[in-house]
């Protein structure tokens, strides 16, 4: 049956108090989701990606949109979706990965809709529940926001923090580090990401003055692209290291896998290229004895709902997945969170539904 297909955005907002605002992003008001909705007169299935994430990929948002029209425009939309998502490493050589994950998110749906079978059963999880524990960000706030912000993700159930540092000074840091270990001693789990801000000659010493608060990781403490000094430095850190913005494609998870577990790894579907090839990385992590975070975006509940049957699939040792929680505006939904977890419907799928009506259209296939 032929398909319809339809590219859409939104611009989604936060009503809970959080702003957005790291080192690597600065402070940013609003994410930009790009949405494509696939129908095949039975079943309708949705695939988000965000695109206001030029930090993290370089490319602006209408230059992810532009490459969006132009490769719907030339997919055979009578193909066989199931030839289409196999065939992708092929066809889609070439995209850009905000792109690539678009469509293979939406394919996914698709086709575990017409199984019958929530995305994660249809990826080989077991069947139960599709739920995991997530992890909360403190983004770059005053120290009061900060604290209160703290507070409120700890009465919710969330027993695992991150917090964004090197925004201010280094000294700040530890002085908001040091709260919240007085405040909730040991009961949380606490990581850092410096989002790669650190200068190289300083990473060390700093890393050895945050030995103090037991912290769980420290994520992309020196910039990308110098693997042999991230290496150097994780033979010497006092705290386990996590590579995020370096961690761009397979070539990536192979040097990471080749280094037995000296540096784990932070996948998320928009830099591996969607579902596919972020399972497939997780597993291929997973055997290589590397610990890893099934992540995203700070994104809306389709894309959020993606990362959340991943880790479901592939039980990762973290997983972040707080970006929907808190949206006042998100099309698509329901995704929920309750004492500490993200949690979705037991129907096929990704258990998502979008309200066209809060979209605007782009075009149609």
């Amino acid at each position: 049956m032929r398909l319809k297909a339809s590219l859409r955005r939104a611009d989604l907002h936060y009503s809970n108090g959080v702003q957005l605002h790291t080192a690597a992003s600065g402070s940013v008001g609003e994410l930009q989701a790009l949405y494509l909705c696939l129908d095949d007169g039975q079943h309708q299935a949705v695939g988000e990606v965000r695109i206001n994430i030029t930090y993290l990929n370089g490319y602006v948002p209408e230059q992810v949109v532009a490459q969006a029209l132009q490769a719907l425009c030339a997919l055979p939309w009578d193909s066989d979706p199931a030839v289409l998502l196999a065939k992708m490493p092929e066809w889609a050589a070439d995209l850009s990965m905000p792109v690539r994950t678009l469509v293979d998110c939406a394919l996914h749906d698709l086709l575990a809709r017409r199984a019958g079978l929530p995305l994660a059963q249809w990826l080989g999880a077991p069947a139960s529940d599709i739920r995991y524990a997530s992890n909360q960000t403190l983004f770059w706030s005053p120290f009061e926001v900060f604290i209160a912000q703290a507070d409120a993700y700890v009465k919710r159930g969330f027993r695992d923090l991150k917090v964004r540092i090197a925004v201010g000074t280094f000294e700040e840091d530890l002085v908001r580090l040091q709260a919240l270990r007085d405040r909730f001693s040991d009961t949380l789990k606490i990581a850092v990401d410096v989002n790669g801000q650190w200068p190289r000659q300083q990473a060390l010493k700093n890393l050895e003055a945050l030995s103090r608060f037991n912290l769980a990781y420290v994520e992309q403490p020196i910039a990308a692209g110098d693997w042999v000094a991230l290496e150097h430095l994780a033979q010497r850190s006092p705290l386990p290291l996590m590579v995020d913005e370096g961690l761009a494609g397979s070539a990536d998870v192979d040097r990471l896998c080749a280094l037995g577990g000296k540096l784990w790894a932070h996948l998320k579907l928009v830099k591996m290229g969607g579902i596919a090839p972020c399972l497939s990385a997780a597993r291929q992590l997973a055997d290589a004895a590397v610990p890893c975070m099934i992540g995203q975006m700070n994104e809306g509940a389709a894309a959020t709902a993606a990362a959340l049957h991943v880790a479901c699939a592939s039980t990762p040792r973290f997983a972040e997945l707080y970006g929907a929680d808190g949206l006042c505006d998100d099309p698509a939904g329901p995704l929920l969170y309750f004492d500490g977890d993200a949690q979705l419907p037991m129907t096929p799928g990704l258990g998502i539904t979008l309200n066209l009506e809060k979209t605007e259209l782009i075009r149609s296939f």
